[in-house]
């Protein structure tokens, strides 16, 4: 267990990745910094794992929600419990735990060490793999907030899930089939063998025509794509149906005039939540979700992990692995 040094002793470093301007992955520096200390109800986790999502290089290029350089992008993490804050009791050194801490603030989890409030991590589940792990808390959360807690699907419940194959989309797919949906996801032809390995009902190609001529009466849209797309779900639903959308919020409006009423469409952004994390371990446990890693990059190769990210095209998720 990591313990506070005396002013003599010199300070403990780690390896990160630090970016100092915005722009694009060649901005991603793999640097010495200091060493994390746990403030009170806080743990310091020795991170094995660290999830990418599209967030993460939107923010790396444009600042958004942490403003301008210096700082550590990521948030997924999964690791070790390496020290202890004052007043944690939920776990002890040695414990394996993942979670999405901090966000939408700096969690710097593009490091080898963490510290996050305790109350925003969970175990991870036996027979879940760290590099697993870490592919698990943003996405899964949005999903999870998204089906569950907002459009509350349950048996019988039609869902389209809009880029089915994607980080959010595979995982989305897997928790309503586990609630007992109707699961419609969209998906180049290419990709329609890997979404019915997930579980949905249907696959609809997205390049070959409109959607609404396709798909009718549906009860949740869930939009992983942006505006375009959702716009052109929106015919879908049926009367007094939902279209959530994890999208930028910035299209909320005109999906909103566009619905006239008919429908209800609502935003999401994802937030820290232990009792989510345990609800998605949970179904982990039972063997009805798993997170599809697509690849790995060492720490080192964040920028290269960007790259590949920023393409759009990656089926499940991209994780860093470090140590």
């Amino acid at each position: 267990m990591t313990q506070l040094s005396d002013d003599s002793a010199p300070a403990a470093t780690m390896r990160a990745i630090r970016q100092t301007t915005l722009g694009g992955p060649d901005v991603l520096q793999f640097v010495e910094v200091p060493r994390p200390e746990p403030a009170p109800t806080e743990v310091l986790v020795r991170v094995t794992a660290a999830g990418v999502n599209p967030v993460d290089w939107k923010v790396r290029a444009r600042g958004g929600l942490l403003g301008e350089p210096p700082f550590t992008v990521g948030w997924d993490v999964a690791g070790v419990v390496d020290g202890l804050g004052v007043g944690v009791t939920r776990f002890a050194p040695g414990d394996r735990v993942f979670g999405m801490p901090r966000f939408p603030r700096e969690a710097a989890a593009y490091a080898e060490y963490v510290t996050s409030p305790s109350r925003q991590l969970a175990r991870i589940p036996t027979g879940l793999s760290d590099v697993e792990a870490a592919a698990l808390p943003l996405a899964g959360l949005t999903a999870w907030q998204a089906l569950v807690e907002t459009a509350e699907v349950e048996s019988g419940t039609r869902v389209l899930v809009l880029a089915a194959a994607g980080g959010v989309g595979h995982l989305a797919v897997q928790i309503a089939k586990a609630r007992g949906g109707y699961v419609i996801g969209t998906a180049r032809a290419e990709k329609h063998p890997f979404v019915a390995s997930l579980g949905v009902d249907e696959a609809v190609d997205y390049t070959s025509g409109p959607l609404a001529e396709r798909v009718h009466d549906v009860d949740v849209v869930f939009d992983l794509v942006g505006p375009e797309a959702a716009g052109e779900a929106l015919p879908t639903l049926r009367d007094g149906g939902l279209l959530v959308t994890a999208a930028s919020g910035a299209g909320l409006g005109p999906l909103r005039d566009a619905a006239a009423g008919r429908v209800r469409v609502v935003g999401i952004l994802v937030e820290p939540d232990r009792a989510g994390l345990e609800s998605l371990a949970a179904l982990v446990a039972d063997g009805v979700l798993r997170p599809h890693v697509a690849g790995t990059f060492p720490l080192a190769d964040a920028a290269r992990a960007h790259e590949q990210s920023e393409t759009g095209r990656t089926q499940g998720k991209l994780v860093l692995t470090v140590g």
